[in-house]
Parts: structure tokens; sequence; C-alpha cells
């Protein structure tokens, strides 16, 4: 009984330390959906439609954006030193095919996550590393965006590689922001999620489910 106690209490702890080294960011819920951050794209015609399902994974989020733009954001407060990946399972139901995604006409995805530090008194200032599931690039392309140099495009997955298939990605955030914008961030401020095709004019369809930071 002893040995039986000893155990569980150590499966306990082993337990506790793997939940400690995994932040979860979205809960993917009707509530959380309420009261998330929607913010339309200037110049875009419509918004994007976010609506929640489940499966057998848990809840997830649904993405159509058909010529529109709108993104879904969240403060959040991240310690890079202790939690720097980030982890990613996203799947593209409906994709972009042959658009220029790293000029302004095709700045387009059918799935992206920014992970943002605040660098300055306004948004406008801000340094982004925007993960992206690309209709045309090979995963490891980025590019800064044709908008702005402070928000890398990051592509950590491609539909080249699978299409309508849920794919789990994973990068070193911290190590992202001192590659790409020479950078060292101890702490990230917030998180946004967002479909677009305002550029292209076209539609796309993604689902988005299980984006958490851990430890390795």
């Amino acid at each position: 009984m002893n040995f039986l106690i000893r155990i569980l209490f150590i499966w306990f702890i082993v337990s506790s330390i793997t939940v400690a080294n995994e932040i979860k960011v979205f809960d993917f819920t009707e509530a959380e959906l309420s009261e998330l951050d929607v913010r339309k794209v200037r110049g875009a015609d419509n918004k994007t439609t976010y609506t929640i399902g489940s499966n057998e994974n848990g809840n997830f989020l649904k993405a159509v954006a058909d010529n529109a733009a709108s993104g879904l954001g969240k403060e959040v407060k991240i310690d890079l030193n202790k939690t720097p990946y980030i982890n990613i399972t996203w799947k593209i139901e409906k994709d972009l095919p042959g658009i220029k995604e790293n000029t302004k006409k095709g700045h387009d995805f059918a799935a992206r996550v920014f992970a943002i530090k605040k660098t300055g008194a306004t948004a406008l200032s801000n340094r982004a590393i925007n993960y992206v599931f690309s209709s045309n690039n090979e995963i490891g392309f980025n590019s800064p965006s044709p908008y702005t140099k402070k928000s890398i495009d990051n592509v950590l997955a491609s539909t080249k590689n699978g299409l309508n298939e849920w794919i789990t990605v994973k990068s070193n955030v911290k190590d992202d922001f001192k590659k790409f914008h020479d950078l060292d961030v101890n702490e990230l401020d917030g998180l946004a999620i967002m479909s677009d095709t305002d550029n292209s004019k076209m539609k796309a369809i993604a689902y988005y489910q299980n984006i958490y930071f851990s430890a390795d």
C-alpha cells in the first residue's frame, strides 16, 4: 500500500509539472468566442465568420473567409523563458491556390496565428511573428509582410503537404523573435487568430484546435 501511495504521489507531481509547463491559450467555447476581441481589417469588405464545433479531440474554431478579413485577439502573458514553444493543431478544408502570399495583392492565408510583442505605445509599433498555414509556399519559407516589416510571415504548414487533414506544428517563439526581429523577448503580450481573403477576393475554410505553449 505504501508503495502504491508513493507511485501515485510521484505521478501527481509529474502530472502537475506537465500541466504547469503547458499554457493553453484558447478554450474555443461559445462563451470565450463572445468575449474575444474581433477586429475587421481596414478596407476589407466583410468579416470572417468564426463558429465553434467539436470532435473526438475537443472543441475547435471554424473560420470561413469569403472575400473577408477579421481576426480574434487575446491579450495573454506568456513567459517565453519557461514555455517558449507554440503548438498549433489546425486544418485547411479550402485553400487559396495560385496567389503570391508575399505580395499585397496576394497577402492572404487560410489560417494564421500571430504572436505579438508590444514594443511601443501604439499597436503600429508592435512586433509580430505570423505563423501561417500556406496555400502556396513550402514549410520553412518566411518573409516580411508586404504591409509592414514589423510582422514576419513564417510558414509552419502547407497545403502542399496536407489539405483537409489535421496537422500539429510547433515553433520556438523566443528563438523566432531573435532570428527575425533581433529581439530578446522574455514575455509575449498577446496572440491572435485570423483567416483572411480580402486581397485575393477568394474563399477559404479553416479550423483551429489546441493552441498552447510548452517548455519543449
